[in-house]
């Protein structure tokens, strides 16, 4: 389980203002006591997504499945500070992931280690790079 404070959820709320659907993500995590993964799970299912697995299981799977964005390298600096803005508004543009999913997703990475989460990609890219 994975939970971020109240006083986190305020500081996300003044620097996702601009957000509509990152608020109400807010809202519901700030409902669920501050579960990331039981928020996510909620959200899912109030925008007509079916999880098959685990919350816990089901946001690590989502957040994984998006780290090549996430990991971008005009996100990470923004990220490795605290601010997902950058991200959510790239992604809401977009339109390739509701920023109500996109919210707990990017809280969770940043509580991961924004470096260590990106591990793996830069390790891949390395290789690819030898190649």
């Amino acid at each position: 389980m994975t939970v971020i404070s109240s006083q986190e959820i305020e500081a996300y709320r003044a620097q996702l203002a601009a957000f509509p659907g990152a608020l109400k993500a807010l809202e519901v995590i700030e409902d669920c006591e501050g579960d990331l993964e039981d928020a996510a799970m909620s959200l899912a299912i109030r925008i007509g997504q079916e999880p098959q697995m685990d919350n816990s299981e089901w946001l690590d799977a989502l957040t994984r499945k998006w780290r090549a964005v996430i990991c971008k390298a005009e996100f990470r600096v923004d990220l490795s500070q605290g601010s997902i803005a950058s991200v959510i508004e790239f992604l809401a543009l977009s339109e390739l992931l509701p920023a109500t999913l996109a919210t707990p997703m990017l809280i969770y990475a940043m509580k991961l280690g924004i470096q260590d989460f990106c591990q793996l990609l830069d390790a891949q890219s390395e290789i690819a790079d030898r190649n």
